[in-house]
């Protein structure tokens, strides 16, 4: 049976050049107010290539607000790793909905928490970040955003 995804969280340096170059043109037109040819020439590609896929790259933070966040990290099995993970959250007023944590094997662990960004959230592109940064956390996946 075919995926029927229609949208993907894909970090930026997977994305090819140009649709990172589009997400650039949106922001100079939004937060500069240049014209759309003004905007693709600073950045440096076509307006065919911007008309193509403006519609279909944004970045991760600026529809999430009033979401909810699902990820899975590999963390190593270190005290106080977890409560860091917490705080994070905390520190970005983000709400923790749900959270479990397998029992470590091997000295990791996979936890899975659901979060839920509220309008006074802080950047949550950023929170995640910051937790991929822990020292201790082996990756993180986002699993969906609804």
């Amino acid at each position: 049976m075919p995926d029927e995804s229609k949208y993907f969280v894909v970090k930026q340096k997977a994305l090819p050049e140009v649709l990172i170059k589009v997400a650039q043109v949106n922001k100079l037109i939004e937060t500069q107010e240049l014209s759309i040819a003004e905007a693709t020439e600073k950045i440096g590609i076509s307006r065919s290539s911007y008309y193509k896929y403006k519609d279909d790259i944004f970045p991760f933070r600026d529809n999430v607000k009033g979401k909810t966040i699902t990820f899975v990290l590999s963390m190593e099995d270190e005290t106080g790793l977890l409560s860091a993970v917490l705080k994070i959250i905390a520190d970005y007023s983000a709400n923790l909905l749900t959270i479990h944590q397998t029992i470590p094997v091997n000295g990791v662990a996979s936890l899975t928490l659901s979060v839920d960004i509220l309008p006074t959230t802080g950047d949550s592109a950023r929170m995640i970040e910051d937790i991929e940064q822990l020292h201790g956390v082996r990756y993180l996946k986002i699993l969906s955003r609804e």
